[in-house]
Parts: C-alpha cells; sequence; structure tokens
C-alpha cells in the first residue's frame, strides 16, 4: 500500500493542503519541508490516526482527542475533514473522511428507513457508543449477580456451622467481599455470629439486591436487542452509501453542545471487503516522531500536563507511554530502544537454536544481526550481557569499553530507527516520521535517506523535516512542502 494523496482543507493549521506522492518516484521517500509553524506534525499525526485507529473500537479514543475542536459550522451540516487516496493492489482507494451532526444524520437515517422506530430516543447513529455501554453494563452486572448468588450459598453453609467463631471469620470476609454492593456492614458486623436470625436477615438484604440486579440485567438485554436493530438499520444505509462509521466525537467541552458523527466514504472498493481493507491498512501505517512532540491524539488534559511538574505517575510522559503501549504502530527517538535491541536478539537466538533443531546445525541470525549493528556503529562493536539484560558497547581498535555519553544522541538514535525497522519487520507499509534529522550531523542528514532505502526499500517514507540537506538527497520533486516553505541556504562565496 502507499499514500497517493492527501487533501486537508481545514483542520487546526492546516489550510488548503493538498499535497501527492508519485508511486513510480525511487526511492519512494518523500521530505516534507517547512519552516516552524507549517503543521508538519499535524499532518502526519492526522494521517496516522485516520488510518491506523478507525478500524480498532480500542483505539478510537485516539481519534476523538484529535478531533476536539473540529466544530461544523452552524450553517453546514456537514464537514471535510480529509480526502486520502491509498494505491492497492493496482487500483486507487479513495477515503473521505467526514463530520456530520448527530441529529442530521438522524434525520437522514428516519427519511430512508421504511421500517417501524422502536424507540425515539435511540435513533442515533450514536447507537453504536451506546450498545459498547450496553454491553459493558450487562457485563458487570452478570459478574455482580454470579457474586450475590455465591454470596446466598455461602450463607446457607454458614447457618449450618455450630462455631461462632467459625461462622464469624467466614462472615467478615464474605462482607469484605460484597463491600462494594453498599450493604449495612457496620451494623452487620456487630451481629456476626450471634444468630441464625441475624444470617437470614443479611441474606434477605442480599437476595433484595440480588433481585434488583436481575430486573436491571433483563432491562439491559431488552436494551441491547433494541440497539441491534437499529445499527442494523444504519448499517444497511451506510452501505448503501458508501459509508463507514468511526464514531461520535464531542467538539467541545460543553457537554450540553450536540456531538457531531466521523464518517469515511469509501470508493472503488467492494462494501463487503471494506472491513479488511481497513485493517490491513491499519497494520500498514507507521508513526516515528520525537519523543518530545506534542502528541495531539492524546488527551487535551494529558497535553496540559506538559506544563506542570513532571515528578509522578500522571505526567505527560507517562501518558504518553501508555499511548505508546496501545498503538503498535508508533514509536518515539529515544536515546537508545534497549529493550528492541534485547527482543532483537533473543528472537535471532531462537530462531538460530529452531534452525540446529530442524537441521543439525545453527543458523546464522544472531551473527548476521551483530554483523548488521556493528556495520551501522562504524568503529564500535556491540555486545549483549550473557543473561539477555542489557548491552555494551566497545571500540573496535583496543576493545575499551564505552559509556553512554562516550557515543552520540546522533549514533543511538539512527541504531533505533534501524532497529524499530527490523525488528518489526516494517515493509510494504507507509513510514510517517517527524523530525528525522534531530541530533544529525548534516553528514548524516544527507545520509539517512541512503539508509532507509537501504534497511526497508519496499516503504513508502514521508519524512517531516526542517532540513535543506535531507531534501538534497532526492531530487526536488520528490520534495513536497507547505508554507511557510523551507529556506535555501545562503551560496557560499
Amino acid at each position: 500500500m502507499k499514500l497517493l494523496r492527501v487533501r486537508v482543507p481545514d483542520f487546526r493549521i492546516l489550510k488548503n493542503v493538498d499535497i501527492t506522492f508519485e508511486p513510480e518516484f525511487i526511492p519512494s521517500i518523500f521530505p516534507l519541508g517547512s519552516q516552524n509553524g507549517g503543521g508538519k506534525s499535524t499532518l502526519l499525526q492526522l494521517i496516522f490516526v485516520l488510518l491506523h485507529c478507525s478500524s480498532d473500537s480500542g483505539k478510537k479514543d485516539f481519534v476523538k482527542n484529535i478531533l476536539y475542536g473540529f466544530t461544523i459550522n452552524n450553517n453546514s451540516n456537514n464537514r471535510v475533514l480529509a480526502i486520502i487516496d491509498i494505491w492497492n493492489e493496482d487500483k486507487v482507494v479513495k477515503l473521505e473522511f467526514l463530520s456530520y451532526n448527530d441529529s442530521y444524520l438522524r434525520e437522514l437515517l428516519i427519511s430512508n428507513d421504511n421500517t417501524e422506530v422502536d424507540n425515539d430516543n435511540y435513533l442515533q447513529f450514536s447507537a453504536s457508543n451506546q450498545l459498547d455501554k450496553i454491553i459493558n453494563k450487562i457485563s458487570i452486572t452478570e459478574k455482580e449477580i454470579q457474586d450475590l448468588e455465591k454470596a446466598i450459598t455461602k450463607l446457607d453453609s454458614v447457618i449450618k456451622i455450630e462455631s461462632s467463631e467459625d461462622r464469624r471469620y467466614i462472615l467478615r470476609d464474605l462482607i469484605d467481599e460484597l463491600r462494594l454492593f453498599g450493604f449495612r456492614t457496620l451494623k452487620l458486623m456487630s451481629r456476626l455470629g450471634l444468630t441464625n436470625t441475624s444470617i437470614e436477615e443479611f441474606k434477605e438484604e442480599v437476595q433484595t439486591r440480588l433481585d434488583i440486579f436481575k430486573l436491571n440485567l433483563e432491562k439491559y438485554y431488552e436494551q441491547r436487542e433494541q440497539l441491534k436493530r437499529i445499527l442494523q438499520r444504519v448499517l444497511k444505509y451506510l452501505q448503501s452509501e458508501n459509508l463507514l462509521y468511526i464514531c461520535n466525537y464531542s467538539a467541545n467541552s460543553n457537554k450540553n453542545e450536540e456531538e457531531e458523527v466521523l464518517l469515511c466514504r469509501i470508493n472503488n472498493i467492494d462494501m463487503n471487503k471494506i472491513e479488511i481493507f481497513m485493517k490491513e491498512l491499519s497494520q500498514k501505517i507507521f508513526l516515528a516522531a520525537p519523543s518530545t512532540q506534542v502528541f495531539l491524539f492524546n488527551s487535551k488534559e494529558s497535553r496540559k500536563l506538559l506544563f506542570k511538574k513532571q515528578d509522578n505517575e500522571t505526567d505527560y510522559y507517562s501518558q504518553l507511554k501508555l499511548a505508546k503501549s496501545k498503538l503498535s504502530g508508533f514509536f518515539t527517538y529515544d536515546f537508545l530502544a534497549v529493550d528492541i535491541l534485547i527482543e532483537a536478539f533473543k528472537s535471532a537466538r531462537d530462531e538460530d537454536f529452531a534452525e540446529a533443531i530442524k537441521k543439525g546445525e545453527y543458523g546464522n541470525s544472531y551473527k548476521t544481526l551483530i554483523n548488521d549493528l556493528n556495520i551501522i556503529l562504524s568503529n564500535k562493536n556491540i555486545n549483549v550481557d550473557t543473561d539477555l539484560s542489557g548491552v555494551s558497547f566497545k571500540l573496535d581498535k583496543d576493545g575499551l569499553e564505552l559509556y553512554p555519553e562516550d557515543l552520540s544522541h546522533g549514533e543511538l538514535k539512527r541504531l533505533s530507527i534501524y532497529m524499530w525497522i527490523k525488528y518489526h519487520n516494517i515493509e510494504n507499509a507507509i513510514v510517517l516520521m517527524d523530525e528525522i534529522e534531530i541530533a544529525f550531523h548534516p553528514d548524516w542528514q544527507y545520509q539517512i535517506i541512503a539508509d532507509l532505502n537501504q534497511w526497508s526499500p519496499s516503504n513508502q517514507y514521508i519524512l517531516a523535516t526542517h532540513s535543506y540537506e535531507l531534501c538534497q538527497a532526492l531530487t526536488p520533486a520528490h520534495v513536497k512542502e507547505l508554507e511557510p516553505k523551507l529556506l535555501k541556504p545562503e551560496a557560499k562565496n
């Protein structure tokens, strides 16, 4: 898959963006240049979130976060967010991401639906969100019912116990288990183990609560089935219009304001194959960026933490780490991706051992990995600890062990990028990289183009950059620019 064209009419700082990436260009590497404030990072993040998160319900919060502030004008019912053309299997698939007013879509659905309306309050495109909430309530309530039924069984068994001390011990544990249900635990504690009557009273209270939960569960079941019927009509309408529902989102903090709905109109693909296509696309889009970047796909609240003292588990970088754990295609340029390195060594070791079992001789995966890393490091060697707990570096000539300060930021970053691409086997993918030139000498800024093309030439790379040296490593036609455009360096005398 390759990115062919991106159009963003008006999103945050991006205005009238229309960029084409030629599929026939070799190498498939496109610098995206501008001076500071041109919106390069915003554009890469928008592309990544729309393509990586739209098909995964567990990642749609990132879509909602980046859309905060993207409102629909009062005199309109919809607004174009972005149009992205993807080259896939010798054809162009066009993805048009559109925001609509929920009420407008609701009316549109009613006008195109000849079936009876179950409940006017539920007939909204947000039925998907409501169904998720109801399913979650069902799961919680079913677990609560199980706990209460077990409690009643325990209480029946306690009545048969003669020892007051044994009764008291079991009942204390039981009340601790049920404390979240809001029983009158303090009153009951004073009567523990005294009489069967007090236990029967406790059992009656548990049974009353159990009956209420069962009634609630029946109500949730009915709501679930009702929402499923609504969604069937919604999906039928969407399919007829080549539309895919992404999510409902709030464009501002006013809870009384109507929600917007993000849809995607998909052209030139069988609607029955859209789900498979979107999942495959999600796995073929990657974003790499400096960890100091502000990421719009984190929540507004977590972004504000960047201006707070960074000294606890709820600081900005903790929130960024949490986002990285959920976004499989997201990578930040850390000084050295030690975890990735160690996992790569483990993987190479396992491959060699599997080869020994299969053919009677150990493979060369570990040796090849070491050689590749040493080539990148030039005059230094890398070694892994025997217990695979860390790595060390030595000078090539005299074997002198090096400390972290003996390796430059640029060396470590170059090694990290190589390991990220190789370890995750990133091939035939769309790789978005923000400010890749940071910490690189001008010669390395130029060289990184050849590196990427050598490390994984099947990928398409789009590099947001301030570096004119990096742009010079390719033809002028490769270079795409946003306003304000890059300044060419003055000619030397």
